[in-house]
């Protein structure tokens, strides 16, 4: 019999990470919370039509990447690839769009099949934002803010800025000529995809990261050089109000999306800790995604991230335990010992809702019970024996660390000042 294990690409998420992954949702929700963000939550499968209308048919994402099938009834679904047209649907659907402001958040699952590498896979998370029906670059700024507060709630340091412009139709239309008739010029020397998107996609050549293309592409023309008037001055906005926000950032000649409905602004937060998968945050402006889908023009800016990248920055940036270890871990020696061993475990659980208490299951020998603890990641132990019963008291010990050493490191003194006081007054 063959061993059963996941499919390629779709990974089990353990405790130890799923302790960080509710970290990440979880700042996520209290940042939209602070910004005015409503959450929004959208179905895992949608019409095939919505994301070739919405992404473009000549796109990775669309030739390469979906998840798609017939249903029962012969109607071509995929398994969303991203979240964005499904906003936009949803926002048309149920008339939150037209002429009106709208913020949104959602974190969740999409699908792509590509080939996975560490912090890239096919069912990833993402989390991100949306802002709909502002036109200027304030609400830019304040998309960027939302992410720059993000990211350092997690923790998460030595990121990079990385700013551009698209430009607007014009813009985009005469740029792409003279690209074109760029790369044509060293056509044969392109690797294999930026062949094939040169009269497709010539704009995601510039995203190449195949080593003799991306020599080719440094000497490009510049699209800052296209820019119209509008473009130009909105980009201009945009960086003014990042400089007095003081969040710095880089402009990016060669920074594109990989999503046919970027427009003007795109920006993105790197690193140099992943390898080759160096984008931890992207997004940017998609003005005509709505109308193109059908609804009233309405502007939208917004980004999203891999919560997987996410989650292996925290691993390789933190050394601290999991943010649900166990504070406390109680051990037990006899029967009546965790009769009232399991009352008292209760009783501290209602006295402080905050503490994380662990309480020993399956008896064996305190030698086997400490390993337990130890493995935990507890910062206290509590034993309890006979002896322990016959005086009312139990044994508090250090697990790891020494509890003064736990309080710092967690920001827990509240906590444990608490049940200090609980054991002092009443145990048993």
């Amino acid at each position: 019999m063959s061993k059963l294990q996941s499919l390629r690409g779709f990974n089990d998420v353990l405790p130890a990470q799923s302790a960080l992954f509710r970290r990440v949702f979880a700042t996520a929700a209290d940042v939209a919370s602070r910004y005015g963000y409503g959450e929004l939550r959208l179905p895992l499968l949608e019409a095939t039509t919505l994301f070739k209308r919405a992404v473009g048919e000549v796109t990775d994402v669309i030739e390469k990447e979906m998840y798609s099938f017939d249903d029962r009834d012969g109607v071509s679904v995929s398994l969303r690839p991203e979240l964005t047209a499904g906003t936009v649907r949803a926002g048309i659907e149920h008339g939150l769009l037209h002429n009106q402001q709208q913020r949104f958040w959602y974190a969740g699952p999409a699908f792509r099949h590509e080939r996975p590498q560490a912090g890239r896979y096919r069912q990833f998370h993402q989390v991100g934002v949306e802002a709909y029906g502002m036109a200027g670059p304030d609400i830019d700024a304040e998309v960027i803010a939302f992410s720059h507060r993000f990211l350092t709630a997690l923790g998460i340091g030595g990121l990079k800025l990385e700013i551009n412009s698209l430009g607007g139709a014009e813009a985009r239309v005469n740029y792409r000529a003279a690209l074109i008739n760029y790369l044509s010029r060293f056509e044969a020397e392109l690797d294999e995809d930026s062949k094939r998107r040169l009269h497709t996609n010539p704009l995601r050549v510039l995203d190449s990261k195949v080593p003799r293309t991306k020599e080719i592409v440094a000497d490009a023309p510049q699209l800052a050089d296209y820019l119209e008037t509008e473009s130009r001055a909105h980009f201009d906005g945009w960086r003014q109000a990042l400089e007095d926000l003081g969040i710095a950032y880089e402009v990016s000649p060669q920074l594109v999306r990989g999503l046919d409905y970027y427009t003007r602004g795109v920006f993105e937060w790197t690193t140099t800790e992943l390898g080759s998968q160096g984008t931890v945050l992207a997004g940017g402006r998609y003005d005509n995604l709505v109308s193109q889908l059908g609804g009233s023009p309405s502007p939208a800016v917004g980004w999203a991230s891999g919560v997987e990248r996410l989650v292996l920055l925290l691993e390789k940036q933190q050394s601290q335990a999991a943010a649900d270890a166990p504070q406390v871990y109680f051990c037990t020696m006899g029967e009546a010992a965790e009769r009232q061993a399991r009352i008292v475990a209760e009783d501290l659980r209602n006295r402080l809702p905050q503490l994380r208490l662990v309480l020993n299951a399956g008896g064996g020998k305190l030698k086997s019970q400490l390993g337990r603890a130890e493995k935990s990641g507890a910062g206290l132990l509590l034993v309890l024996g006979e002896s322990e019963l016959a005086e009312g008291a139990v044994q508090v010990k250090s697990a790891i660390q020494s509890a003064t050493a736990h309080q710092q490191a967690s920001g827990e003194r509240v906590i444990f000042a608490a049940l200090a006081d609980f054991l002092a007054t009443r145990l048993v």
